[in-house]
């Protein structure tokens, strides 16, 4: 990614955040950043949380700034999908040598002819 290769690694996560915003608006690509989004329990809202990126209305690109990425951060990435009801989401992580992207799915929207499935 063009971010990652202009400014490498060791920057805060909100650096990285604004360059990748460039690039999305340069790209024509609809976006809103640090977009808040309510959190419910219950079909009760118990706070808010802002998703870095909501692409299209319908992607959340999580963005991190980390030597290397944990199961913690995949597991919240993943929390987020479900608590927003989105499909697909990416967890990027800027801050080790070489850029780590990955693909997250909410399997809330798996279809029922999707294999493994009962």
């Amino acid at each position: 990614m063009s971010v990652h290769k202009a400014l490498g690694n060791g920057f805060q996560e909100v650096i990285y955040q604004r360059a990748l915003g460039i690039e999305m608006s340069l790209a024509d690509i609809e976006f809103k950043r640090e977009f808040e989004m309510p959190i419910f329990y219950r079909n009760e809202q118990i706070g808010t949380r802002r998703v870095d990126f909501l692409v299209e209305e319908k992607i959340s690109v999580e963005l991190k700034a980390l030597v290397s990425t944990e199961a913690v951060h995949y597991a919240q990435a993943i929390n987020y999908l479900k608590a927003y009801n989105i499909e697909v989401g990416l967890l990027i992580n800027f801050g080790s040598k070489s850029l780590e992207m990955k693909r997250l799915i909410n399997t809330k929207f798996k279809k029922k002819s999707d294999p493994g499935l009962n």
